[in-house]
């Protein structure tokens, strides 16, 4: 049993996907399969159970999994509580954001971080900001930039960077939907409406929804306000984005910003990361310079 099986094993347990897995953390599937035989065999229990279709927990393996997200904390606390020059930070950072954030908000906290902390080692994943709460979660990123969702889990802690406004979006090309939106007043009730498939941003949508007394004609429910602003450009339909993530498109030329009849409140955008995980140095250190 050593540190790089039990990383394996973690990873395992959230893909419960044998191939993945092993693509993703670089290993053949033999391997991986060797390496999780090792595990049990040790454990003296099975810890996964799988078929042609699936791959499930058992209650050792729910257990273990348990210990061994323990064990890698403690490793890594213990690998900064024992180097030699102590006002040296050493290790790893794993962050998560949007694209859209790696551009605006992320390159000024680096700048700040890597000028204090210079051997740090920064891995950045970029995905849908929506499911940035659950990387954090799984433990596949220590700190998260995200926006503040309602409600906020109490095994988490939030730092707030900015506040972010949201508008109303439609496409400039001529279309359909360009048609629609130049009728006045605005029939909101048939206009396609483009929107996120979960996350802040659909809790938003939906509560403007509720406040204009509508039904919403929903054309398409996408991941990513990057693919929704792509979508609007080409004109698919409205929807209501960030205006960061407009301000940073490549296709932002062909879109425009429609006054809302109701207030959208804005995103709470801010760093989150583990209760648990506001002691380890590296993490303490990056929260410092927001």
């Amino acid at each position: 049993m050593d540190i790089r099986t039990l990383k394996l094993y973690l990873h395992l347990c959230d893909s419960l996907h044998f191939a993945k897995t092993a693509e993703q953390m670089h290993v053949s599937p033999s391997t991986l399969s060797r390496a999780l035989q090792r595990l049990e065999e040790e454990v003296n229990a099975k810890l996964l159970e799988r078929d042609n279709r699936s791959v499930t927990l058992t209650h050792a393996g729910r257990e273990f999994k348990l210990f061994a997200e323990q064990t890698l904390n403690h490793w890594s606390t213990l690998k900064h509580s024992i180097d030699l020059k102590q006002d040296v930070l050493r290790g790893r950072l794993n962050l998560y954001c949007s694209v859209t954030a790696a551009y605006s908000h992320l390159p000024g906290l680096l700048d700040l971080f890597r000028q204090e902390h210079p051997f740090v080692e920064i891995a950045l994943t970029t995905g849908d900001a929506a499911n940035a709460l659950a990387e954090v979660q799984q433990n596949r990123a220590d700190i998260a930039i995200a926006a503040l969702p309602d409600p906020f889990p109490s095994s988490l802690h939030f730092a707030k960077i900015d506040d972010v406004p949201l508008s109303i979006i439609a496409p400039t090309i001529r279309c359909a939907v360009q048609q629609q939106i130049s009728q006045t007043p605005i029939d909101w009730s048939s206009v396609p409406f483009i929107i996120p498939d979960h996350g802040p941003g659909r809790r938003r949508a939906d509560n403007w929804f509720k406040q204009m007394g509508i039904s919403p004609n929903i054309y398409a429910q996408v991941s990513g306000q990057e693919a929704i602003a792509s979508m609007v450009a080409l004109g698919c339909g409205v929807s209501m984005s960030p205006e960061v993530v407009i301000n940073n498109s490549p296709v932002r030329d062909r879109i425009q910003l429609l006054a809302s009849p109701v207030a959208i409140p804005p995103f709470e955008l801010g760093c989150c990361c583990k209760v648990k995980r506001l002691d380890d140095p590296i993490v303490n250190a990056f929260l410092d310079v927001i």
